[in-house]
């Protein structure tokens, strides 16, 4: 009877350990989505949302083949609401939110002139990001409202030309220059890679966009990927995962 009554409370415990979870994801989630209708309200008052161009329809294509393949690998238990947003600006730059709030800039595409595997691998790296809910740790969520001043700066500069970077330092901090731990971005790299596979992009093109980066930039990590792996490390990591992603990729047709 003791020994029931233990595994009772013990199961009791661990239906509301999950119940907190999901509840902990879900309002970050909202909180995440609220922050980032602010973020389009003020890139929207700027001008700096790009819906028409060539590359916004690329990257709103590629995003939209992809996401019915990232809501197969939603394991949080916590349906997403996918979106993405395309934001005018030379900025080599994209993000995630929690909850699959995403964002895109034209300049990581036209300045790098990414092919359209070269941007899955970048979708797919923060697709991973919100998919792995990298962003619930307490150093990266706490100042996720900073994106907003951040993204309002890079509309202001988009439609003005006036560079207003710096402004929101936590912002700038949180989105350009470290948002995720050496083990999230490796872990970001991978599952980005395995699903772009399978969403039926050739993951033999990952490498190719830190040679392009490192080129762009050097290895000073003032970009999207400006985290603790070196943009040479981050290349050499992903060429040893490319033949088993090529499995994926291949088995697909």
């Amino acid at each position: 009877m003791k020994m029931k009554l233990i595994k009772k409370l013990g199961y009791s415990a661990f239906l509301a350990t999950m119940i907190v979870a999901c509840a902990t994801t879900e309002s970050i989630n909202q909180e995440a989505a609220q922050s980032y209708a602010k973020v389009k309200t003020q890139a929207r008052q700027q001008n700096a949302i790009d819906t028409s161009s060539t590359t916004a329809k690329r990257v709103h294509a590629i995003f939209h083949k992809m996401k019915s393949y990232a809501e197969q690998e939603n394991e949080t238990g916590v349906p997403f609401h996918w979106e993405i947003t395309v934001l005018r600006s030379d900025e080599l730059n994209a993000w995630a939110m929690p909850g699959g709030k995403m964002a895109f800039y034209t300049g990581l595409v036209e300045r790098l002139d990414l092919s359209n595997d070269e941007i899955a691998v970048v979708m797919g790296h923060e697709m991973a990001h919100a998919l792995k809910e990298h962003g619930k740790s307490d150093r990266t969520f706490s100042t996720i409202s900073g994106i907003v001043g951040v993204i309002a700066d890079a509309a202001v500069t988009a439609s003005t030309g006036v560079n207003t970077e710096g402004l929101l330092s936590t912002g700038v901090d949180l989105i350009a220059t470290k948002p995720f731990s050496r083990s999230q971005e490796n872990e970001a790299d991978e599952v980005g890679l395995m699903l772009m596979a399978k969403s039926g992009y050739n993951p033999s093109a990952a490498p190719n966009v830190w040679i392009k980066m490192s080129k762009a930039n050097g290895d000073s990590g003032l970009s999207i990927f400006s985290t603790h792996p070196s943009n040479a490390d981050r290349q050499e990591n992903l060429a040893r995962l490319v033949p088993e992603a090529m499995k994926i990729y291949k088995a697909r047709k």
